[in-house]
């Protein structure tokens, strides 16, 4: 069975959402991040740091799958990786579309996450806290309108339906929806955000997320 290592509020969320799309058995193990811990939570929570996770990721962070022999790091390699795998229409039809994929996924992580985790972390009850947000969407406008053209057509990323590719690029545009009007004033961006989060499996992940105790 897969097993996917990782808490609902880390980018494992990306992976539990695409594993809830295509419905095949995992285990999920609620391994947290070391450094949300206090030392006598970290007595009992398992964590980035222990010895047994490190075995598994040398670099101490969240995600990691296990599928058979395979470990896998990083993300975005493990949802693609699962939609090549298992995800049927999820995933690539043919190498042309893959290369699609991993171009959207790659422009997530590289044009994208970087200033909305900007917006994310802003703390908006205080001044500079919304100027940080203020500066964030303005970076970011560039960004989503390449995102919302590419929309416009079908209104997914590849292939004329939902795909890994929109899943891997909406969980990072997610960061930016603090974002005063932001997300708005893309009409196309708008429109899929709103359709993926009404999806069962995305409300099945974020039902869960809310309710994590950490």
């Amino acid at each position: 069975m897969l097993r996917l290592h990782g808490v609902y509020r880390s980018r494992a969320a990306r992976n539990i959402w695409l594993l809830e799309e295509i419905g095949v058995p995992y285990e999920h193990v609620p391994v947290v991040q070391r450094y949300r811990l206090t030392d006598e939570q970290a007595q009992v929570h398992p964590h980035t740091q222990t010895d047994a996770f490190k075995a598994l990721s040398p670099a101490a962070a969240v995600p990691v799958l296990e599928d058979g022999d395979l470990v896998l790091s990083e993300s975005m390699a493990i949802n693609l990786h699962l939609a090549r795998a298992y995800g049927g229409d999820l995933g690539p039809r043919d190498a042309r579309e893959l290369a699609q994929m991993e171009q959207w996924s790659f422009y997530a992580l590289s044009g994208v996450e970087p200033l909305t985790l900007d917006v994310l972390y802003a703390d908006q009850t205080t001044e500079a806290g919304r100027a940080q947000v203020a500066a964030g969407a303005e970076k970011l406008r560039r960004p989503l309108a390449v995102v919302d053209g590419a929309l416009k057509a079908t209104g997914w990323l590849v292939g004329g339906r939902l795909t890994v590719a929109d899943i891997n690029m909406a969980e990072v545009v997610r960061y930016a929806m603090p974002a005063p009007g932001l997300i708005a004033g893309f009409p196309a961006v708008a429109a899929w955000i709103g359709k993926l989060h009404a999806r069962p499996a995305f409300q099945r992940m974020w039902h869960a997320r809310e309710a994590e105790a950490l």
